[in-house]
């Protein structure tokens, strides 16, 4: 007979299985760390050109994903996407330093200075990945991006040629776009440079059968791009996004746990049952544990951290709690804020309830919430300091809230003045600082736009009543207040 894991097991398999840091950016995807949720499907198809996605969802770890041959087959077998198997894939952007490939955050501000247009800068990139001979003898992007333009018949040759090659040998040329917050300071530069990408993605989908771009792209900036060119709708009419449903997430953790590595994640997956190894040394998770049974994702995750958030069912069930509370405005959650406020609940759990009968305490997992809160905060604030300086006048009040008491307190606080001092203020002057991007609001001085832009962002909501509310995922850090609600961290 198999002997449950104990309490304290449980916590040692959390402590081994949790990364402390969870940043796509930092974080390798391998073999075992590959999740494959059903809701990703559309994404990874070869003609899906743009897949969109808000922080921590998965967008880089995809883009990652698809330039490793050996994580693109695991994804073809899982998937079911044959055409995977036959790809040539090269970096058409992303947040490593490739000079020979693309151009830097400092190199397309001083293009977009120059007056290249991003259309000739990104048909250069493809070109060098289709490996343009010409191209090769010159260094600088603004050379290359000038010569697209003088030789145009050149440049459609190229494309036609490497089209039909590759259609012979029965593949497809690949070029994945990622970190695209990061291609310039200023957001009406950065939506040109987006527009120039989608347009020659169209370009490529149009008039090739065998040149895809893929795009990895936050939802803001899709929108927010300069899609002024003919069958742009098309690009979002076959448009992917990532998304995570609450089975998802906890397939997630429980696919974390039984790839762990060691003997606790060995007996945990005995314990639960129904798990298939690969060579490679991948686990699968069962299906019932996956997605197909959520009963069976309650039954597992009640051992881990009890049934309740408090002494009864009135504080609410553990396993809907967590994801509600990390829920944006868009009712979705990252796997990263999910994944971090368990790692900060097990911490909490370990330093202050070590005693307690599951797992996870119900305290641990609301400060895993409060923590998860201030790490949004931070990312939101770090790719758009706007939406700090908007948030911040409504701190200690409390949501929902009417429309017209948000633009008092903006004009009270002098927001349109602060938004483009904010705009204003930030020149890098190191090639450290090259790389934080600045980007503003579209409509700066208009309340009732802002307003709009704050909900498709996921930052605020609005209510059937037409007052606005904040998810928790944000309104904890930014102090905002909620009758009966998760209270801020205290500091």
């Amino acid at each position: 007979m198999n002997t449950p894991l104990s309490v304290e097991e449980y916590r040692e398999l959390l402590a081994t299985a949790l990364p402390e840091a969870v940043d796509g950016d930092t974080v390798e995807p391998n073999v075992q760390s590959l999740f494959t949720p059903d809701s990703h499907r559309a994404a990874l198809y070869v003609d899906s050109t743009v897949v969109r996605g808000g922080r921590g969802v998965g967008k880089t770890f995809w883009y990652r994903s698809l330039l490793d041959e050996s994580l693109r087959e695991i994804a073809a077998q899982e998937y079911g996407i044959d055409r995977l198997r036959r790809v040539q894939v090269s970096r058409g952007y992303g947040a490593s330093v490739e000079p020979d490939l693309y151009p830097g955050t400092g190199n397309l501000r001083q293009l977009m200075e120059e007056g290249i247009p991003p259309y000739d800068l990104w048909y250069a990139v493809l070109l060098t990945a289709l490996g343009q001979p010409e191209l090769r003898g010159l260094p600088e992007w603004r050379d290359k991006a000038v010569w697209v333009r003088n030789n145009p018949g050149a440049a459609e040759r190229t494309v036609q040629a490497a089209d039909r090659e590759a259609q012979t040998k029965g593949v497809t040329h690949l070029i994945l776009f990622d970190a695209l917050e990061h291609l310039h300071r200023v957001r009406a530069q950065a939506d040109r440079l987006v527009g120039g990408i989608l347009e020659l993605a169209l370009a490529m989908r149009l008039g090739t059968r065998s040149i895809r771009f893929k795009v990895f792209i936050r939802p803001d900036m899709y929108d927010g791009a300069l899609l002024h060119f003919p069958d742009a709708s098309k690009l979002s009419s076959n448009a992917a996004a990532l998304t995570w449903s609450r089975a998802n997430l906890y397939g997630l953790l429980f696919h974390t746990l039984g790839n762990a590595g060691g003997g606790l994640a060995e007996r945990f997956r005995t314990l639960t049952g129904g798990w298939q190894s690969e060579a490679d040394g991948r686990r699968h998770v069962p299906p019932a544990l996956l997605s197909g049974d959520e009963q069976s994702q309650t039954d597992l995750f009640t051992q881990i951290a009890g049934p309740y958030m408090g002494s009864n069912f009135r504080k609410g069930h553990t396993f809907t709690w967590l994801p509600n509370h990390l829920m944006d405005g868009v009712e979705q959650v990252s796997p990263r804020s999910f994944l971090s406020a368990l790692q900060k609940a097990l911490s909490e759990t370990r330093g202050q309830y070590a005693g307690y009968e599951f797992a996870l305490h119900h305290e641990g997992i609301r400060r895993g919430v409060q923590k998860a809160s201030e790490t949004r905060v931070v990312e939101v604030s770090e790719d758009m300091p706007w939406v700090r300086l908007a948030i911040e006048p409504l701190a200690g009040h409390q949501v929902p809230i009417e429309q017209e008491r948000i633009e008092a307190l903006w004009d009270k606080s002098r927001l349109v003045d602060a938004l483009r001092k904010e705009a204003q203020r930030y020149e890098p002057v190191t090639p450290e600082e090259e790389d934080k991007v600045r980007t503003g609001p579209r409509y700066p001085e208009d309340p009732a736009q802002l307003i709009e832009e704050l909900i498709e962002l996921g930052v605020m909501r609005r209510r059937a009543d037409r007052r606005i509310d904040l998810p928790d995922v944000y309104r904890i850090a930014f102090g905002v207040g909620r009758k009966g609600g998760v209270p801020r961290v205290a500091n």
